[in-house]
C-alpha cells in the first residue's frame, strides 16, 4: 500500500494544471514582495534591532502572554498603537493571519452573521470556520449587494449582530474598498465593521496610518494593521474598544495558547510605525513609483479599479502566467505568477508589486521586458 499516493496524485494534478507551487528564493529586482517602503532590510531597522539587543531586549518571550510571556515591549507597542491610530485599545499578534483567525473565531457569537467581501483573505475564512456565527459572502466592493444580504437576513428572523469583513486594499487586485459607504451601512444597521489594512498601512493615509482614517475611532470598528509588509517586520495589531481586547485575552484560543511574539519584534514594529509617521518622503517616493508605473503599464490588462502600489496583469491562463513570470525572472525581475485558488479560476495573473527596493529605471526596464514577453507569447 502506498500511503502517499493520494498526495502524489494531487500534486501531479496541480502540475498538469500549471498550479503546482514551489518555494523560490528572492532573486533579481524586487517586484514581488510586500516590503513596500523598503524597510525590511533598511539600515534604520537594523540599527534599531542592534540597539535593542544591546539594551537587553529579549529575542524570545518564553511563554504565552498569560503565562510569563507578557513583556513591556508588547504593552508599549499596544499603548502606542491605540493612541497613534486613535482607538481605545489594541492587541498584538504574531502575524496578521493569526490576528484575523483569532478575531473571527472569537468575537462573532452564536446567532450573529458575518458578511464578508468575496475577495477577503484566507485567514478570515479560516477564522469563520472555527467560529460560532453563520457567514456569507457579498459581491466584491458591492454595497448594494451587502445591504440586500443584511435586509434579507433580518427579514428571515436574524436578530444577532452583523459583522462586515473587508480589506481596505485588496492584495491581488490592488483596488480599494468603499470604506465610507461601508461605515454608513454599519452605522445604519447597527453592525460591526472589521477592516484589514494589511496592504494600506504605511503606504496611505496621514502619517502612514492607512485608508480607514477616523473610522477606527468608532466603537463599532476593528482595524487590523499588519507589521510584516510596509512596516518591514512581522506581526499584526488590532485596534478596538477595550472591552473587546479584554474578551480576546479571556476567550481567543489563538492568543491564549500561543507563545507570545518576540519582544524584539514588538519593539521593531513600534519603531517602524514611528519612523513611517516621521518620514513622509517614504510615501512620496512610493507615490512617484506608482505614477510612473501607471504610465508604463497603460494598455495592459490591469485589474479593474486598480489604484495602488499593486499592479495585477490579468492573463487568464495559468500556464501563460507561469511562462511570462519565468521569462521575466530569467531577465532579472522578481515577478511571480498568481494562480487559482488564490485568485478566481480564469484570472491567473502577474502580481507586480512596487516597492522602494527598486528604482525608476528598474520600473522602465520591467515595462519593456514585460511588453516584449507578452508580444512573443501572443505570436507563439
Amino acid at each position: 500500500m502506498d500511503r502517499f499516493k493520494p498526495y502524489r496524485d494531487q500534486l501531479d494534478a496541480l502540475e498538469k494544471a500549471g498550479r503546482k507551487r514551489r518555494l523560490l528564493m528572492p532573486a533579481g529586482k524586487d517586484f514581488s514582495s510586500n516590503d513596500y517602503l523598503g524597510l525590511a532590510q533598511s539600515p534604520f531597522l537594523k540599527d534599531a534591532a542592534q540597539t535593542a539587543i544591546n539594551n537587553g531586549i529579549a529575542h524570545g518571550s518564553g511563554g504565552s502572554r498569560l503565562l510569563g510571556g507578557n513583556h513591556p515591549e508588547h504593552e508599549a507597542l499596544e499603548a502606542f498603537a491605540a493612541d497613534h491610530f486613535g482607538a481605545e485599545s489594541s492587541l498584538f499578534f504574531g502575524s496578521g493571519f493569526a490576528a484575523n483567525t483569532a478575531l473571527f473565531a472569537t468575537l462573532p457569537q452564536t446567532g450573529d452573521l458575518v458578511l464578508y467581501d468575496a475577495l477577503i483573505h484566507a485567514s478570515v475564512h479560516d477564522g469563520m470556520k472555527l467560529g460560532r456565527a453563520a457567514f456569507k459572502a457579498f459581491k466584491h466592493n458591492d454595497c448594494n449587494d451587502l445591504e440586500q444580504e443584511i435586509r434579507t437576513w433580518r427579514a428571515n428572523g436574524g436578530t444577532g449582530t452583523i459583522w462586515i469583513a473587508v480589506e481596505s486594499l485588496y492584495s491581488m487586485d490592488g483596488d480599494r474598498a468603499p470604506l465610507a459607504d461601508l461605515a454608513r451601512l454599519a452605522d445604519q444597521h447597527d453592525a460591526m465593521l472589521v477592516i484589514d489594512e494589511a496592504h494600506a498601512v504605511g503606504v496611505f493615509g496621514e502619517r502612514g496610518t492607512g485608508l480607514a482614517g477616523a473610522l477606527g475611532q468608532q466603537d463599532n470598528a476593528l482595524i487590523l494593521r499588519t507589521c510584516g509588509k510596509a512596516l518591514g517586520g512581522e506581526g499584526g495589531v488590532i485596534t478596538m474598544p477595550a472591552v473587546l481586547r479584554n474578551f480576546f485575552i479571556n476567550r481567543a484560543r489563538p492568543f491564549i495558547f500561543s507563545t507570545a511574539p518576540s519582544p524584539l519584534t514588538a519593539y521593531l514594529a513600534h519603531q517602524a510605525i514611528i519612523h513611517v509617521a516621521e518620514n513622509s518622503s517614504l510615501q512620496t517616493d512610493l507615490s512617484d513609483h506608482i505614477a510612473l508605473a501607471e504610465n508604463c503599464f497603460s494598455g495592459l490588462n490591469l485589474s479593474e479599479g486598480q489604484d495602488s502600489q499593486i499592479f495585477p496583469i490579468i492573463l487568464g491562463e495559468d500556464q501563460l502566467a507561469v511562462t511570462i513570470a519565468t521569462e521575466l525572472q530569467a531577465q532579472g525581475f522578481d515577478v511571480r505568477a498568481i494562480r487559482p485558488p488564490t485568485v478566481p479560476a480564469g484570472s491567473a495573473r502577474l502580481r507586480i508589486s512596487l516597492t522602494l527596493n527598486v528604482t525608476r529605471d528598474d520600473i522602465l526596464a520591467l515595462s519593456s521586458a514585460l511588453r516584449e514577453a507578452l508580444a512573443l507569447a501572443e505570436a507563439a
